[in-house]
């Protein structure tokens, strides 16, 4: 059979028979009985920080070329305004109203916590992530490889993450010990916790790049999935102890006679050098014939940041957006989210609300693995396969954030958006259809929605010992 034949074929087939179909079509083939998934993760990475999404200065050819080859989603939000909930929500499918990780803390994943990793595990992939992890310290249950990951490198510990030339990365449960030099933090840090660099040497981010290239070239046998959480661009919060700014990266490339300030061309050279890595992956893929048979998918794990120097109003990082990290406006956590299988997932621009709590269903249909009944995500299948007529939507989508005196929380449904920075303060209603950047309140005006957004978010949580809700009121 003609291999568009069998691209149509698969389409058709539809998400409920696209194993069966897959893997009989390609029974003479071994390798492609399954899509190999990657999925890439950004760190702190805005809106407005790609090409592809509006950005006129930082430089992302080849995150663009993905876009314009896949599809590339406008209403994409993360699962929090910050990393551990964000990457919580991302492999286990809640929101954080009912996730186990709701906050920025060292809570670790549970033995009975299902994640992405494990349920493709269970389908016969060959699982790793490489990068930043964020969801369990050494020893504990919530380590990668007590998750279903078969292989890890990286930072455990999302503080330590902030250096970009740490003293060790982890292998599996092993320190790799780097030849860079780390002067420790006396400002309240435990030794060993956060820290800067006086020597330089081995730069994190270059050595994932290097795991995720041999992990990609090792799989022959069986499908793979590789969950690759880029630091970048996140700032070391850390910079103070040397005298420098935050923005870590070997060098400025194309920015360094730019007239900019030095932390501008940092955070610029950053995402260059993430994009170029991307690239490389992209180029390894078709290399070993791999690139019409993986998946790869692209997003950030919440808004751009204001830290190490950064500002994030220098290159628009949020696009037309209102907020940065730490915020529930659009720009804390709506993120680029891009998907690219050729052949096989439509090319374009897709406006389907949806969020990481997805990704858990979404990836196991792909992979023809079972989909948990108990999560908050819906399979993003039909949106990806150009069967929109069949995408389920939510409800509503749900944040809550603790950090600060009070916690906050957001609600989406529909085009209506509410906001509300204390769990007894008043609710801020806003219409993201002719209003994204949220500039205009409109809570007085349209009472009606405002009950109905309240009553949602009475009902969208449950209960946490660790995360409750707090009021400064």
């Amino acid at each position: 059979m003609p291999e568009q034949t069998r691209r149509r074929f698969i389409k058709v087939m539809g998400a409920s028979t696209f194993a069966f179909g897959y893997s009989f079509l390609s029974c003479q083939k071994k390798s492609i009985d399954k899509p190999n998934i990657i999925y890439i993760l950004a760190d702190d990475l805005g809106y407005g920080d790609l090409g592809c999404y509006g950005q006129q200065q930082i430089q992302t050819p080849n995150l663009d070329r993905i876009a314009a080859e896949g599809l590339r989603f406008t209403d994409h939000y993360a699962g929090s305004t910050v990393c551990a909930p964000s990457r919580c929500s991302l492999m286990t499918g809640f929101h954080s109203g009912h996730s186990l990780i709701r906050g920025n803390a060292t809570v670790p994943l549970r033995p009975q916590d299902t994640t992405l990793a494990a349920i493709l595990k269970s389908a016969g992939y060959r699982t790793a992530c490489i990068g930043k992890w964020g969801l369990g310290e050494a020893e504990s249950s919530g380590i990668p490889n007590q998750q279903g990951f078969d292989y890890f490198y990286g930072y455990l510990n999302q503080i330590k993450a902030h250096n970009y030339y740490p003293e060790f990365l982890w292998r599996n449960t092993d320190k790799i010990y780097l030849n860079n030099t780390v002067v420790v933090a006396e400002r309240g840090y435990a030794e060993g916790i956060g820290g800067a660099s006086s020597e330089r040497n081995d730069y994190s981010h270059d050595r994932f790049t290097g795991e995720a290239l041999k992990f990609i070239a090792s799989q022959s046998e069986s499908p793979f999935f590789l969950y690759l959480a880029f630091t970048i661009p996140h700032a070391n919060n850390e910079h103070w102890i040397l005298d420098r700014h935050g923005l870590e990266v070997p060098d400025y490339g194309i920015y360094e006679d730019k007239d900019w300030p030095e932390a501008q061309k940092g955070h610029a050279a950053m995402i260059s050098r993430m994009d170029n890595d991307i690239g490389a992956l992209m180029a390894k893929l078709k290399e070993l014939g791999l690139d019409e048979n993986t998946v790869v998918f692209f997003s950030s794990d919440n808004g751009p940041h204001r830290e190490g120097g950064n500002d994030p109003e220098f290159n628009d990082s949020n696009g037309p957006l209102r907020g940065i990290k730490r915020d529930l406006y659009e720009g804390g956590i709506r993120v680029p989210f891009i998907a690219r299988w050729p052949n096989v997932i439509s090319h374009g621009v897709s406006n389907h609300i949806s969020a990481f709590w997805d990704m858990v269903p979404t990836v196991a249909e792909l992979a023809g693995a079972d989909i948990p009944d108990d999560i908050d995500g819906l399979s993003l299948v039909p949106e990806l396969l150009e069967r929109s007529y069949e995408q389920k939507k939510h409800d509503y989508l749900y944040w809550e954030f603790h950090e600060g005196q009070a916690s906050h929380q957001a609600i989406r449904k529909g085009n209506w958006k509410g906001i509300r920075h204390d769990p007894r303060g008043a609710l801020e209603l806003y219409d993201l259809e002719t209003d994204p950047g949220e500039t205009t309140d409109l809570a007085e005006s349209q009472s009606q929605i405002v009950k109905e957004l309240e009553a949602l978010l009475s009902q969208a949580r449950s209960p946490s010992k660790v995360w409750d809700l707090k009021s400064a009121l």
